[in-house]
């Protein structure tokens, strides 16, 4: 698990995002943009901001509770059986970070990125977010050549906020520098615990001591740097959970994303579920979590994330106020708007067959435009993640909607004290920030 954006993976409860697996090679072709500026529907006055997500998706090892669309890297010159993991099929046993295919991928991004300019055309890039996988397995001199590829390709804002993800069992020393050097500007690290024990119950490839020295480097070369952490972990006590945070917050993070352990479909726990904290404990752990950020000075503005002020993440406030952002790279989703529509798109999700199809101008595996109610519903599941809500005229601004879309929503919400507002502002309770699940469903689409 690591510092996540729906532009790299699953996005939980959303409505038609579904894609390939990756190897159907009969995928239409994306429509013209001449297609998504025909008359529609919408009527949006102005297009939301644009963000960029950059997938990398190759890891040292495949940890058994992610479902994200990553791989570990194989070495091709041992053939063996698919991976059991989720690697890349049929190319080999698990190798070290020089059997990257770095040019080849990087090659396929730009194509990816040039055939999707004229869908974006003039419109300035606010942040830049490099997602895996783990980035980090990449060298400074990649993540140089990749970050020059966007600057030359796209309008980056004067203050673009750059985030790479990286994980400490890829640290060396002065990398995290170079990393800064090529144009990253926020680093996010997937320490997930600082407890020998607990790493290796979750399958991680660092230890503890590992993540403390990525960390000491994040803070030399870094103003701004997000540490990750996970809780409810296997056997993991309140006790423990006390001292992880002792560990994190002791190196005084601009910012802190903390995710219980959930146990999804396709992972190697799904198989085999490990003993977890019950929810009365989970639920002590996250009281916990939530009075020490605050006393550290750490604002939780979103369900996962605390942050000092100003240290939000630029790039994943844009996703939860319902923003834009173009995704390229293996298995990246997209959701673009036009003045009369907003279109989703999903590449490729195996690298190999990404990079062949990238290559060829036809990254996208599919594209669909979002309909109406589910519209409304995407919005109010990222809206209602932030602990401030969202100004009213936001939801007619970003899905061209009227307000009567969702006011049925929103009164029974209210009835059922999950939400306060006013003439102008919208924001979840205390008591549906606790229950946000309940709440964003009141907004499903009613079949």
């Amino acid at each position: 698990m690591a510092e996540r954006s729906p532009a790299g993976e699953r996005r939980p409860l959303a409505t038609g995002a579904s894609g390939s697996a990756g190897g159907d090679a009969t995928a239409p072709r994306a429509a013209t943009v001449e297609h998504h500026l025909r008359p529609g529907v919408l009527h949006l006055a102005a297009l939301p901001p644009l963000a960029l997500y950059v997938h990398l998706p190759w890891c040292l090892a495949k940890c058994p509770y992610c479902d994200f669309n990553s791989h570990e890297i194989q070495t091709p010159s041992t053939p063996s059986a698919s991976s059991p993991h989720g690697g890349a099929s049929g190319l080999g046993r698990p190798g070290p970070p020089s059997a990257l295919p770095e040019a080849r991928y990087l090659q396929a991004l730009r194509a990816d990125l040039e055939a999707a300019l004229p869908l974006v055309w003039g419109r300035p890039i606010v942040s830049v977010f490099i997602g895996g996988g783990t980035p980090s397995l990449f060298s400074p001199e990649g993540i140089d050549a990749l970050l020059s590829q966007v600057r030359a390709l796209l309008p980056l804002e004067p203050a673009c906020e750059v985030t790479l993800e990286a994980n400490p069992g890829t640290f060396e020393r002065e990398r995290f520098r170079a990393f800064a050097q090529a144009g990253v500007n926020r680093l996010s690290i997937g320490v997930q615990s600082f407890d020998d024990a607990l790493l290796a119950r979750i399958g991680r490839v660092h230890d503890a001591a590992q993540a403390r020295a990525a960390v000491h480097e994040a803070r030399e070369a870094f103003d701004r740097f997000n540490l990750d952490l996970m809780y409810a972990l296997p056997g993991q006590s309140l006790q423990q959970l006390h001292a992880d945070l002792d560990a994190a917050l002791a190196f005084e993070p601009p910012h802190l994303s903390v995710y219980h352990l959930t146990i999804e479909p396709n992972t190697r726990f799904a198989l085999d579920p490990p003993p977890r904290p019950d929810d009365d404990l989970a639920s002590e752990m996250l009281d916990a979590i939530v009075e020490r950020t605050a006393r550290a000075g750490l604002a939780r503005y979103e369900v996962s994330a605390f942050a000092r002020p100003g240290r939000e993440c630029v790039h994943n406030l844009n996703y939860w106020q319902f923003g834009d952002y173009l995704g390229i790279g293996a298995g990246a989703h997209s959701k673009l708007s036009f003045p009369h529509r907003v279109v989703r798109q999903q590449r490729w999700r195996e690298p190999t067959t990404y990079m062949a199809r990238a290559l060829q101008g036809a990254a996208l595996s599919n594209e669909h435009e979002v309909a109406r109610d589910a519209l409304a519903f995407e919005f109010m599941l990222n809206a209602l993640r932030l602990r401030e809500g969202f100004a009213g005229n936001l939801f007619v601004e970003r899905t061209g909607l009227p307000p009567s879309m969702v006011e049925p929503g929103l009164r029974q919400a209210q009835a059922r004290g999950l939400i306060e507002r006013d003439a102008s502002w919208v924001r979840p309770s205390a008591r549906g920030f606790d229950f946000l699940s309940d709440l964003q469903q009141i907004f499903l689409p009613k079949r």
